[in-house]
């Protein structure tokens, strides 16, 4: 080959890859939707129950709560923040439900509302730590997880309620849909709303907008004249909501309200985010993106378990997945516009 030919050679490659750079910053989606479908394609071919209409409806019913909370998750990190005490949050809210009905004799409609109101004000408090006190948002919500876990055993007093003893609304969220052979909750069902909602608020609202820009250049954002600690108060505040939701699926999902899951919710949620292709440096993502980052791991472990693997090795693969999603951000940052 002579040294003409090996330049030539070169060109091309670099030139296609500056191409799939640029295009997968254009369409930070398409990476993560490949690698769903990759992942479909190939547990389907290891073991065929994957694809029954059963075990999906299994998948995406196990995905409901961690993207829920992904999509408050998401709105943070695309500020370039970060909530360790998303999974908290959740939890807390439902304890907080439960008890207001079993304990207080609350109806259950009205215990649902101030279920969501304290999840709500324990967003909002991240908030103004964040914008009012100037603390970094990874110390602020690390303090925050564990004084709401705390609370949350003392309230519980680390017992779980069971949903017999609650209002049918509170469990309401597990009810499923029949299609077929496929069973969608009330639960997806709501949470697909969400990200639909969201998904029109970020692309075609001046919030949405505002937010990007908070996330990108915080600075520049402020001199363009965005009430940046505004913004970032409202992403707290609707992300404390959103998990409060979050805690109401999880009710219907466990069919009880216990003080002693979600510990692995907040990594869990944050994963979710990076695989959906959203930057941990902010400006750059889409709650699309979040959803499809939960539906991978969902089938990444579903897939996995149904191949004999070990859960071990489950989590091994999940937090290769991660990083190679983080190096990858770096490099399409890196792009030449």
């Amino acid at each position: 080959m002579t040294t003409a030919s090996a330049e030539f050679e070169v060109r091309q490659r670099d030139s296609l890859g500056l191409r799939v750079q640029h295009m997968l910053h254009a369409n930070p989606v398409l990476g993560p939707l490949a690698v769903l479908i990759v992942a479909i394609i190939a547990f389907s071919i290891v073991n065929t129950r994957f694809f029954s209409a059963v075990n999906l409806s299994l998948v995406l019913e196990q995905v409901t709560v961690i993207a829920t909370l992904a999509l408050g998750q998401t709105l943070i990190i695309l500020t370039a923040g970060i909530d360790l005490s998303a999974g908290a949050v959740a939890v807390f809210s439902s304890i907080l439900m439960a008890n207001f009905c079993v304990k207080a004799g609350i109806p259950g409609i009205i215990a649902l509302l101030l279920g969501f109101a304290c999840g709500t004000a324990m967003g909002a408090f991240n908030g103004i730590l964040v914008t009012r006190i100037k603390l970094p948002p990874f110390i602020v919500t690390l303090g925050t997880l564990t004084i709401f876990f705390s609370l949350n055993s003392v309230i519980s007093s680390s017992q779980t309620v069971r949903g017999t003893d609650m209002p049918n609304l509170m469990s309401w969220t597990g009810n499923a849909i029949p299609i077929g052979g496929f069973r969608l909750t009330y639960g997806s069902i709501i949470m697909l709303l969400l990200f639909g909602y969201f998904f029109y608020a970020l692309r075609s609202t001046a919030w949405g907008k505002h937010v990007y820009a908070t996330g990108d250049d915080i600075e520049a954002a402020r001199l363009a004249g965005i009430r940046t600690s505004r913004v970032l108060f409202s992403v707290y505040t609707v992300a404390g909501l959103l998990y409060a939701v979050g805690g109401w699926i999880l009710i219907g999902r466990l069919a009880s309200a216990s003080p002693n899951v979600g510990t692995d919710y907040n990594l869990d949620s944050i994963t979710a985010v990076v695989l959906g292709g959203t930057s941990l440096f902010g400006g750059r993502g889409s709650v699309l993106g979040t959803l499809i980052g939960a539906l991978i791991v969902g089938v990444f472990r579903n897939g996995l378990q149904l191949a004999g693997i070990e859960v071990v090795w489950q989590g091994f693969a999940i937090g290769l997945l991660v990083l190679v999603a983080v190096s990858l951000d770096q490099w399409i940052r890196k792009v030449k516009t």
